[in-house]
């Protein structure tokens, strides 16, 4: 049922009884399991899992959603690395894709408390992994908690890529505070910070305040993102380049260029 969901994002009790041939009751017992588990999220009539204002979706619906969009972000992304540096992944599901190309930029160093990214880049050559460790959170399948803060802070990286649920108004949100504390400490260890969006992300809010955008020396997001949104990141005079399909990469923001 969780997979079910997850591929259609959000469904009825009514369809899941159906699909399942099972009762309403039954239904809507399983779906109280899957929203105590974190996995998804119920509304009158139905249930989601897609993110809001204070639910973050969990790693197995965000590993599906925004796949080209995340893969234009990472291209460009990708091309900011260099051998030889120190580079910080946060949990996102699009920092990961960073991490499938890293093996072709030997030697390096990588910092991530991604138990995806550290599985993917367990066996690559040239590639010295250092893992954050802490709280597992299953939900996320990353390391989160007061000893990866501290672990974090021990550190100090070339650059960091990070992503977030929300931005709006100039700031960076995101909906868990625990998750909250271990970006805002990566972004401290760093030299150089790059925020990492799919156009979804703009102009929304979640319950926490990540950081004012001016805390990243580079914002990149997909050509999905509209001429609003972009207006937006430019009075704010957020540093931004647009990702485009195909590799390609137009700048702008602002007086930054």
């Amino acid at each position: 049922m969780a997979e079910y969901v997850l591929a259609r994002r959000e469904v009825s009790a009514a369809e899941l009884a159906e699909r399942f041939d099972v009762s309403l009751m039954t239904i809507h017992r399983d779906l109280d399991e899957l929203e105590r588990q974190g996995i998804v999220r119920k509304f009158r009539g139905g249930v989601t899992a897609q993110p809001s204002g204070v639910f973050e979706s969990n790693v197995a619906y965000r590993l599906k959603a925004m796949r080209a969009e995340k893969a234009a972000v990472a291209a460009r992304a990708f091309e900011l690395i260099e051998p030889g540096m120190a580079v910080m992944l946060d949990d996102s599901t699009t920092a990961l894709e960073i991490a499938r190309g890293l093996g072709s930029v030997t030697p390096l160093t990588v910092v991530t408390n991604f138990l995806e990214a550290i599985n993917l880049l367990s066996q690559e050559r040239g590639i010295r992994l250092m893992g954050l460790g802490g709280d597992f959170d299953p939900l996320h399948a990353s390391f989160l908690g007061v000893s990866c803060v501290e672990a974090v802070q021990s550190l100090q990286v070339d650059l960091c890529f990070t992503s977030t649920s929300a931005v709006s108004g100039g700031f960076a949100y995101h909906q868990e505070q625990h998750i909250v504390s271990v970006k805002r400490a990566m972004l401290d260890s760093a030299s150089r910070n790059v925020l990492l969006l799919d156009h979804s992300k703009l102009g929304r809010v979640a319950l926490h305040r990540l950081a004012p955008l001016s805390r990243f020396d580079l914002l990149l997001v997909d050509d999905g993102a509209c001429e609003g949104e972009l207006r937006e990141l430019d009075e704010h005079k957020v540093p931004y380049e647009v990702c485009r399909t195909g590799r390609r990469a137009g700048t702008g923001g602002g007086d930054d260029g």
